[in-house]
């Protein structure tokens, strides 16, 4: 098949919908339809191809590293690295993946200062904390490393500190579309329960759920859970028995999700409140299709490990890129849908 045959098939399955309804028409902030973002991806993709047939000979074994910013507790991470294995075997390629072990972004900073020092050929990085790692990512860029951004942090940050590109998802628009939507269901106000307060992106999506929803501001509405999956569902029992009245929930990701859907369950209120999540795990698609949990969003972290890695790799070797940002999400995953990503998850989804 061409190149131009394939995009062309890229173009048709979406514009038809006819893959199965995952990701409608919506457009990314820069204005350019999905259909656009992904050609973008089957380009990527179609040029790994036709360079293993010739070109991958020059493959050099190139060093990279992820660096992410989450602790060791997160599990959400779990896929990223199944997609940078993918990666390793399909291009030949080396992905050292590091991350502080609790999650403090001075930490991180220092991750990265140590990683731009080494003998790596490029690095993959998140903006957890964009104040707190502005200097050490810019530093890296400014030693000569190819350095692409990905998940946590905003195309503008990533640009002011030199880096190629960001791949990832805009949490504020993605939030204020996941409002859009609950307050076209009928939901009026909500609690946003938070297990990782402090990453500025995860305040982001509830304070966007806000203004989509056509509240003035996020107020007191975000509870803190915490990162331990038990004091998380006890402080969401603690909350919803203290709060009697709460008629929406939103999540921010499965270690927040599952200690909530646990929560609902021991008081009786599973299916009773309007739950909403960002990322699934297997217990969350469990609700999502006895319509416990409504919807859920999804960032697609695919593209966040395999996609960056595939990128930064084919310009340290031919000096190609993509001249602009990717949006990996948002995408609405519903029990109406889900079938088709549901033996994926965890793994590349």
């Amino acid at each position: 098949m061409s190149i131009h045959a394939a995009l062309d098939r890229a173009e048709n399955t979406v514009a038809t919908g006819s893959s199965g309804g995952l990701f409608p028409r919506i457009h990314d902030l820069g204005g350019e339809p999905l259909n656009t973002f992904f050609k973008t991806v089957a380009v990527a993709a179609i040029a790994t191809m036709s360079f293993g047939f010739g070109t991958m000979a020059k493959a050099e074994g190139e060093n990279l590293v992820y660096i992410y910013h989450s602790g060791d507790e997160d599990f959400w991470w779990n896929t990223i690295k199944n997609t940078l294995d993918q990666a390793e075997k399909e291009l030949g390629i080396n992905i050292d993946i590091r991350n502080p072990p609790n999650g403090d972004s001075a930490q991180m900073a220092r991750i990265v200062e140590q990683a731009a020092a080494a003998n790596y050929d490029g690095m993959i990085v998140t903006i957890g904390d964009y104040d707190a790692l502005r200097d050490a990512i810019t530093g890296a860029v400014d030693n000569g490393m190819p350095v692409i951004t990905v998940n946590s942090g905003t195309q503008e940050q990533s640009e002011s500190m030199g880096a190629l590109m960001h791949i990832g998802q805009p949490e504020y628009e993605a939030g204020r579309l996941g409002g859009v939507r609950a307050k076209a269901d009928g939901v009026t106000d909500f609690v946003c329960f938070n297990h990782q307060v402090g990453n500025i992106p995860l305040t982001d999506r509830c304070a966007g759920f806000a203004e989509g929803l056509g509240l003035d501001d996020l107020g007191d509405r975000m509870v803190d859970l915490g990162g331990d999956p038990v004091q998380a569902k006890n402080r969401a029992f603690a909350y919803l028995k203290a709060n009697p009245d709460v008629s929406a929930i939103l999540t921010l990701g499965p270690n927040g999700g599952d200690p909530t859907l646990q929560a609902l369950e021991e008081l009786g209120l599973a299916g009773e409140i309007y739950w909403a999540s960002f990322e699934l795990s297997d217990d969350m698609i469990g609700a999502l299709k006895e319509g416990t949990l409504q919807w859920s969003i999804d960032q697609q972290q695919f593209f966040q490990g395999y996609l960056a890695a595939n990128l930064l790799t084919n310009y340290i070797r031919y000096g190609v890129r993509i001249p602009h940002h990717i949006n990996s999400g948002p995408g609405f995953l519903t029990k109406d849908n889900i079938g088709q990503v549901e033996t994926l998850i965890g793994t590349f989804r």
